[in-house]
């Protein structure tokens, strides 16, 4: 599926595992950017927005690399995204069950493979900055996506791609265990 910033309610239809693009403006925040947005409020229109834990490396007005940055660290800071209207989050090794709860029936979570910053940046063109005196990698870059290829982590529908993995790996290694006749730690 192609998706287009600003997200309608398309996102809900996502599913665990679905693989899609995204083309349009999304803006990168880490921790010092969530926690300003969180108290000076959010610098851009949140209604469908796309917001991608990121801190790109940036030269003059090109994006040379946009690589995501681990999103569990941002758990906290996901509920009042969501809450004044954004539809994804997108970044890598998934975020809590708390945030999964919060994701049900609005919004998705996106992941895009960690390793792969030049990949990124060759879809993406630089708008704008906002909180540039937060420095390069905590600003909030405004990006134009050209079909940034990404998986549904977690959906609108409690769906966990990362939990699904978890689950799968604790069953084999338990197999494993049990082949041979040794408990699991």
């Amino acid at each position: 599926m192609n998706l287009r910033t600003p997200l309608s309610d398309e996102v809900r239809d996502l599913r665990a595992g679905d693989r899609v693009t995204l083309s349009g403006i999304v803006y990168t925040a880490r921790d010092e950017a969530h926690e300003r947005m969180r108290k000076e409020g959010i610098p851009f229109n949140p209604r469908g927005a796309a917001v991608y834990h990121c801190g790109p490396v940036v030269a003059g007005d090109r994006i040379l690399a946009a690589g995501p940055t681990t999103s569990a660290r941002l758990n906290a800071f996901t509920g009042f995204l969501l809450d004044a209207g954004v539809r994804a989050i997108i970044g890598k090794g998934g975020m809590s069950p708390a945030v999964g709860e919060l994701l049900r029936g609005r919004a998705v979570y996106l992941a895009f493979t960690g390793g792969c910053a030049v990949l990124a940046a060759s879809r993406m063109r630089l708008r704008g900055v906002e909180f540039a005196d937060l420095g390069m990698a905590e600003a909030v870059w405004v990006i134009e996506l050209d079909r940034l290829p990404l998986v549904v982590g977690m959906d609108a529908h409690g769906g966990d791609l990362f939990a699904q993995v978890g689950e799968k790996a604790k069953e084999q290694f338990q197999r494993l265990s049990n082949t041979l006749g040794k408990e699991p730690a």
